[in-house]
């Protein structure tokens, strides 16, 4: 082995056209394809060393994790090992600068910088398509944390091919996301679980059959920097994807009343001239989309809000890199 420790930095994504729901939860092969940004200034920095202890262990923010949050880390260095051809366990120590499991896609900042720097560190060089099938291993939209810019992880026929690819670099479209904190707390229920139910919403079915029509849409916005027709199907998508979670057995309800506060606040904005519109991922934070030269008017405007604890502004981040 010729670097025993590496050290990489990821950033989570915010999804315009949502994945949810796995046809192999194992592989986390995804029901739908789907599109995303990547978040600038927000990241996870991960180094992971590996050493002759007896077992893996992990730090988050400097607090040890065990139980099921170091089984998915070392389920992705046994992935790791095995395409290195090496035994040894591995010490991973991993920070966000942002709030994890509130939304804020933290396991897929966090899978896809563990993949970077866990298979630097095991010697290996993987293509950028090799590593973005790795971190989907760990969290499917890890997958997208991968490329920079606009990415679109798409569905694929099996394991080999369910990979995020960029279609538009950071510099291509200046947009930010004002991510509304209205609970910073870790969710209840996770993304992984969510997942698993997915199938059991009635609604599931229609909304995955829609999907390739809300991609075109949406991929063609981005290239073409519409904003309108952008706003709206990203707003659209986000309300299907929640109908699901709300219809799921059990339901899955992440709403909370300043999320429902923030919807009609942004409609109205967006109405009256603002460019803006909104996405919820697994969770009640609201990502508020701009035209970044806007950001600071509705950073301002969601302060205002009842509810809003913070606001997190980033603008469209690079590719992971260690």
């Amino acid at each position: 082995m010729n670097t025993p420790s590496a050290t990489a930095l990821a950033h989570p994504n915010i999804a315009f056209i949502k994945y949810w729901g796995n046809r192999d939860n194992t592989l986390r092969l995804p029901v739908n394809g789907s599109i995303s940004m990547n978040l600038d200034g927000l990241f996870t920095r991960t180094t992971v060393t590996f050493n002759s202890s007896k077992q893996d262990s992990l730090m988050i923010n400097e607090h040890p994790v065990i139980g099921k949050g170091l089984e998915r880390v070392s389920y992705i260095l046994d992935l790791v090992r095995q395409m290195a051809n090496i035994n040894e366990r591995a010490e991973v120590s991993s920070s966000n600068n942002f709030p994890a499991g509130a939304g804020i896609a933290s396991s897929a900042a966090a899978f896809a910088a563990l993949a970077l720097a866990s298979s630097r560190a095991a010697g290996l060089t993987l293509s950028e398509g090799q590593l973005s099938r790795l971190a989907r291993r760990g969290s499917g939209s890890a997958s997208r944390s991968i490329p920079g810019g606009f990415v679109e992880w798409q569905m694929g026929t099996s394991d080999d091919d369910s990979v995020a690819v960029s279609i538009a670099s950071p510099e291509h479209w200046a947009l930010a996301d004002c991510v509304a904190i209205v609970n910073a707390s870790h969710k209840k229920t996770g993304s992984t679980e969510g997942h698993a139910i997915a199938g059991t919403s009635p609604l599931q079915n229609a909304r995955v059959a829609d999907t390739p029509r809300r991609l075109d849409i949406c991929r063609t916005a981005i290239l073409n920097k519409d904003f309108d027709t952008f706003a709206n199907i990203i707003e659209h998508d986000s309300d299907i994807m929640h109908s699901v979670m709300m219809t799921s057995n059990p339901p899955l309800m992440y709403w909370q009343a300043a999320t429902v506060g923030i919807f009609h606040a942004v409609r109205e904005w967006r109405a009256s001239g603002l460019p803006v519109g909104y996405t919820v991922d697994a969770g009640a934070n609201v990502h508020v989309i701009c035209l970044a030269e806007y950001a600071k008017e509705t950073e301002k405007r969601l302060r205002e809000l009842s509810g809003v604890s913070d606001v997190l502004v980033a603008g469209v981040g690079g590719a992971a890199q260690g």
